[in-house]
């Protein structure tokens, strides 16, 4: 399993690199020495990023009547670009810039400008995943 140091395990999961040296300080987050440096192993580090997500205040929306999708991530609508036919919106949800494209009628219809909140909530029958060159 990777290591990461501090620096990398900051950006990863959003915050400083000192925020990640009071939480391995106070034990909140596993932490190790790999070369003299600090280091967070990568299962320690995925362990506390989903915690950290569960446990997270999330701005409260109202309620969805129902929904197939079990991906939903709440944000603030940073950009809308309509034509006369399509729509794209752009919503930041924490470090996470989604785009969605939709019919110029539906956006709309739900009244996305900047500043909005709104849901992604998303389904796909594909999903890619990546990995780094090492």
């Amino acid at each position: 399993m990777p290591s990461y140091r501090i620096r990398e395990a900051a950006q990863l999961l959003g915050v400083s690199d000192d925020t990640i040296r009071r939480w391995a300080d106070a034990g909140r987050l596993p932490a190790g020495t790999e070369q003299g440096r600090l280091t967070i192993d990568g299962a320690a580090l995925a362990e506390f990023a989903r915690t950290q997500a569960e446990a997270a205040d999330r701005p409260e929306v109202g309620t969805i009547g129902g929904a197939s999708a079990r991906n939903q991530l709440v944000g603030l609508v940073t950009r809308v670009l309509r034509d006369t036919v399509m729509a794209q919106v752009e919503l930041q949800a924490g470090p996470f810039r989604i785009v969605s494209l939709m019919s110029r009628e539906a956006a709309d219809e739900l009244a996305l400008e900047p500043g909005s909140l709104a849901i992604a909530s998303v389904k796909a029958t594909n999903v890619v995943i990546e990995v780094p060159a090492q």
